[in-house]
Parts: structure tokens; C-alpha cells; sequence
């Protein structure tokens, strides 16, 4: 469609909420006129998502970054149109099309989609079928863009299996240029795209093709066993670790989005990898080896980031940021070079333990408007069980510091739904949150500060302890909240609120993490009864999912809320990862732990 740029102009922009999200030509964009056209790889670089979303996804800043400094390659971007723009572009026959230019994705080589959440599965689908694509991979030609996909569900790719072309599991900053480089050779060479698919999983052992394996199930409806159809393909598939992170490529130039994006700031990922082993963490067990950036690299990034945005905060981003072995010296060195400029320092929420008292820093250099720990749990023991290294004694240190310099309010982390888990458990949340506002008054005239406790829903996930554990049911959930309401309500004395999510949406990330391929089903007759942007609250229908299991004659608690023998097959298996036997002595652990305090009242 060669005047698509102009369609869009005239019949997209001026019928949609914030245009401005669709017009691309954002400070920094690097794809320039004419070089999708004169590239000899052309990636329609996605997210599954917003645009403010992803605009907001480091990961998405990077890969562009890298693609569009290779030669012959050229990245340019693309994110799930909103309901609106998408009613639109259905009615005047406009294809999805990249923001830098306007391309028609159905032009590129690769359709290449980062899935970070669960729950944006069904946009995935909304892409690949505004793209002109056939839905499923098995019915895609030679003129169809290879569907690619990355990121943290791909750790369990089954729920999508039936809809993506190929995988890249773990890192990709090294395996993506990697893999355009030898698409390339096979394009010249006029192999045609069935066998490149093909011949790439072959060459990559870190790169998964779904369609390519077959899967047979038990009757009970657990997997029996899992094959590749094709000789020489793996029987697992290899996680790809970046090698060098100190010196592997950033923007160094991120791009300045037209609208506020959820995190509005600079990011620079200062560590990946966690020390900590808490057994509810998929990703903490996903990306290990743990790797750090020197000091003096993430200085180089933040000057040449802030002189090319101008953003007044920089987030110093990692699965646990106080557990960076040099965050003292980053801080005072971050803190000396941009404070004067009037740049604040966000951290993600922080691990407490005694680390978090000699880290004086923090009280000098982030906004005082609040501060979030991650806590988990409200005793020791439990804490202890699911290995999160936080104590009591810690904690309430590591306010004490906090409130001496200044912080009037806190937000801290819970998790409801823990194996084991008593009624003890759930109102040890509230007074625990009763606690951390009164250690306030010694510092502030008797003032108590101001707790909001969030109180959010355990997800069992691939590769942790619990991928054996059963996710507690929507009563179970039901009567947590009214348990924490009811205590706030009786405390109206102290400026304590309790915030719990909602089950629905909890319960499918449960069935969608570690789903078989029987799920794509489901996904797939949602979508097609107008499952749209499941992870906003505003367009979400747990209705339609539950028709959507009905019809195709899945139970969603048997995947949800059905604890796993300890030799059932699981449908990530074949994807590397943490010692099974190993993970399994953990997960007895658990118990072994629980054992040891006295008993709690049920709930």
C-alpha cells in the first residue's frame, strides 16, 4: 500500500484517542527515510502492548538499538493499536503498520514480538491478524513475516505454540543478531521460508520452533511425551546468557516518547541475575548467571542518556538493586553528578536486610514522597519458608533509617496464597503494617506515617519451587481480602491502607503460566469473541474467558488450582532451566519449614 502513510494520516489519526501514540518521529527514533526499503533484513521490531507500555520496556529500547546498528538490518517499531484505532483500522482496511515510518509490517522479514505479561497473549493475536497474517503458524506462506517471539513467557512458549513461527529463549542482545545474520545468508541463498524457520532452530540451539515438535498427552490429560518431528533438532532447548554485559550495547540515545509513558525516565539496568533464590521468583530463576555493569559504565550511559533526553529521573533498574556489589559508590558517584541538574534516582522495590541500613545514599538521593519494600510475607518463618531473606528485625531497622530522613510514607509488598499459608499469616499483614506506621513517632512529633500494603495473589510459575503448587481458589482469595478489610476498618486510628487484586485475572495468569498447547485453543476463541488488552482493567471480561474454556471443553482449575505429582511432565520441560530434582527438594522444603512453627488457624 504505497500512500499507507497518508491512509494513516487521514484515516486513523483524527478518529483515535491520543493520536500522538501513533505518529512516530519521536527525538532519537533511529530508523531513517529509506532504509527499510534498502535493507536486506527488515524486522517489524514488537511489543504487545500499548504504546505507552512499551515505550516504557527497556528490552524494546535495546534490541532497536542493536538492529538498527547492524549492517543490511533495519528495525523499526510496532505496538498493539488500542480498541479504538483498531475498530478503525478494521473498518477502512488499514494493515498494521510501523510507527517509524509507516511500513506495512506484512513487508518485513520477521515479526519479531517481545510477551512480557501473560495477559497480552490475545494481543499478540490482534497483531499478527491486523498484519494480513494467518493466525496460526501452519497456515502462513512465503510471503508471510516469520512470527518471532522473546521475553519472559516464552520461558513456558505452549499457550502460544500454535500462533509463532519461532523462540528465542533467554537474552536476546546477542542471539537476535545472531539469528538476522543467518536469515540473511538463507534469504540470498532462495530458501524458501518454511525451511529457513526450520534450518534456524537447527542452527541455534537457543531457538525453539513449536510447530516443528509434536506432543502427546496421558488420559488424564497431562503430557506423555514431547518429540522434535524433524531429525538433528534439540530435545531441549539451550537458554541464551548474554556473555559480556559490561560491554554489551544500550541506547545510548533512548527514544523520547510523544506521550507519558508508565515509567517516564531513564532506565539503565545496572545488574541482571539475582543472588536471592526465593522460591516464588520465576525470573530470579530464569536469569542466572548474575552479571554486573562497572560503576564507571553506568555513569557513561546516564551522562550520554540525560544529555540526549533531558529526563529528570533515572531509574537504576535490577531484580534486587540493593544487592548491586558497588551500590554504595553508584550512588554517591550518581548522586554527585546529577543532583545539581535537579535529577532524581528511582530503585525498584528494595529487598530489606541489613544492606539496606549502611546505604545512606538512598535517604539523600531518591524523591521522599515514598518508598516500597518488598516484604512478601508477615513472619519470619514463612519468609523463611519461601526464602525470602527479610527479617523483622531488618525490616523495622531499615524504616527507623527511613523515617529519620524524612520519608512520611512506605509501600510494602505482600503475597497471599503460600503454601501453607494460615489465617495467622493474613493478619500478620496488617499488623505488620500497623508496626512500620507506628516506628514513625519517635522521629516525627508522634505522627505516624502513612502504610499502603499491597497484597497481591501468589502465581505459581515455571521454573520455581511452586510450578508444583496449586493456586488457593477465588474463596479462598475472597476471604483474605475481607480478613485485611475488616482489620483496616477496625483501625481507623493509623493512616493504613490495605489494597488487595482482583482473583480473575490472577487465576488466568496461573492457567496461562504453565499451560499446555490445548490452551492456544482458548486463547484463540477469546480473541475471536473480543478478548482485547486483558491487563487493563477497563477492557478485561473474565466472562469471556470463562466462555471461552467452556466452549472448548478445558477446566481452568485443572491447571490453576491442581497441585502436580512430583513426576508429572511438565509443558516447559523441554526448555532449560533450574535442576528439576533440585527445584522439587525445594518445594518439599517449604513444608519442612512450616513444620517447625506452631500451627496457624485455617482461614
Amino acid at each position: 500500500m504505497s500512500d499507507l502513510k497518508q491512509i494513516v494520516s487521514d484515516k486513523l489519526l483524527p478518529f483515535v484517542n491520543q493520536p500522538a501514540q501513533y505518529i512516530g518521529g519521536e527525538v532519537n527514533q533511529l530508523a531513517a527515510p529509506g532504509q527499510w526499503e534498502a535493507a536486506e533484513v527488515r524486522v517489524a521490531l514488537g511489543f504487545a502492548d500499548t504504546y505507552s507500555m512499551g515505550m516504557s520496556h527497556l528490552g524494546s529500547q535495546i534490541l532497536y538499538w542493536i538492529v538498527n546498528h547492524l549492517d543490511g538490518a533495519c528495525a523499526e517499531r510496532v505496538y498493539c493499536p488500542w480498541i479504538d484505532a483498531e475498530a478503525v483500522m478494521r473498518r477502512e482496511g488499514i494493515p498494521l503498520f510501523t510507527w517509524d515510518h509507516r511500513h506495512a509490517v506484512r513487508e518485513a522479514d520477521f515479526l519479531a514480538v517481545s510477551l512480557q505479561y501473560e495477559m497480552t497473549f490475545t494481543n499478540l493475536l490482534t497483531m499478527i491478524d491486523l498484519a494480513g497474517m494467518p493466525l496460526r503458524s501452519e497456515d502462513r506462506g512465503d510471503a508471510d513475516p516469520i512470527v518471532l517471539v522473546g521475553g519472559p513467557q516464552v520461558d513456558n512458549p505452549e499457550p502460544v505454540a500454535d500462533f509463532v513461527d519461532l523462540v528465542i529463549v533467554g537474552d536476546g542482545e546477542e542471539s537476535l543478531p545472531e539469528l538476522l545474520a543467518a536469515y540473511r545468508n538463507m534469504k540470498y541463498a532462495g530458501i524458501k521460508r518454511r525451511q529457513i524457520i526450520t534450518e534456524l532452530a537447527l542452527q541455534f540451539p537457543w531457538c525453539y520452533a513449536p510447530n516443528l515438535y509434536e506432543v502427546s498427552y496421558n488420559p488424564d490429560g497431562t503430557i506423555q511425551a514431547m518429540w522434535p518431528k524433524v531429525p538433528g533438532l534439540p530435545s531441549r532447548i539451550e537458554r541464551c546468557h548474554v556473555r559480556d554485559f559490561e560491554h554489551t550495547p544500550v541506547p545510548d540515545r533512548p527514544i523520547v516518547p510523544w506521550i507519558q509513558s508508565v515509567h517516564d525516565r531513564i532506565s539503565i539496568e545496572i545488574m541482571r541475575g539475582c543472588p536471592q533464590v526465593c522460591r516464588f521468583c520465576h525470573a530470579g530463576a530464569t536469569k542466572k548467571p548474575m552479571r554486573v555493569r562497572s560503576v564507571e559504565r553506568i555513569l557513561q550511559i546516564a551522562e550520554t542518556s540525560w544529555k540526549s533526553t533531558g529526563s529528570d529521573e533515572i531509574g537504576l533498574l535490577s531484580l534486587s538493586t540493593a544487592d548491586y556489589p558497588y551500590f554504595a559508590e553508584l550512588a554517591e558517584q550518581i548522586d554527585k553528578q546529577f543532583a545539581s541538574r535537579m535529577v532524581s534516582i528511582s530503585v525498584p522495590s528494595l529487598r530489606v536486610d541489613k544492606m539496606l541500613q549502611n546505604i545512606p545514599w538512598l535517604t539523600r538521593s531518591i524523591r521522599k514522597t515514598g518508598m516500597t519494600m518488598a516484604v512478601e510475607a508477615a513472619d519470619d518463618c514463612m519468609r523463611e519458608a519461601i526464602q525470602k531473606k527479610v527479617s523483622d528485625e531488618n525490616l523495622m531497622a531499615a524504616v527507623q533509617e527511613a523515617y529519620k530522613a524524612g520519608w512520611r510514607s512506605l509501600k510494602l509488598y505482600f503475597m497471599a496464597g503460600f503454601p501453607g499459608e494460615s489465617e495467622e499469616d493474613i493478619k500478620g499483614i496488617f499488623r505488620l503494617a500497623c508496626k512500620v506506621s507506628e516506628a514513625r513517632k519517635p522521629f516525627a512529633s508522634g505522627g505516624a506515617a502513612s502504610i499502603n500494603a499491597s497484597v497481591s495473589w501468589l502465581v505459581p510459575k515455571p521454573f520455581t519451587p511452586m510450578q508444583w503448587a496449586p493456586q488457593r481458589d477465588a474463596e479462598y482469595f475472597r476471604r483474605v481480602h475481607y480478613t485485611l478489610k475488616n482489620l483496616q476498618m477496625s483501625m481507623r486510628r493509623l493512616p493504613i491502607k490495605i489494597k488487595t487484586h482482583g482473583f480473575a485475572r490472577s487465576h488466568l495468569e496461573a492457567v496461562f503460566s504453565r499451560g499446555d498447547r490445548k490452551i492456544c485453543r482458548v486463547i484463540e476463541r477469546a480473541w475471536r469473541d473480543g478478548a482485547r488488552f486483558d491487563a487493563w482493567d477497563d477492557t478485561f471480561v473474565f466472562e469471556r474467558w470463562q466462555d471461552a474454556f467452556a466452549k472448548e471443553g478445558l477446566d481452568p482449575a485443572w491447571y490453576a488450582n491442581r497441585e502436580r505429582p512430583a513426576d508429572e511432565i511438565f509443558p516447559w520441560d523441554h526448555i532449560d532451566g533450574p535442576d528439576k530434582a533440585w527445584l522439587r527438594k525445594q518445594y518439599e522444603d517449604i513444608f519442612e519449614t512450616l513444620r517447625q512453627r506452631p500451627p496457624g488457624q485455617s482461614l
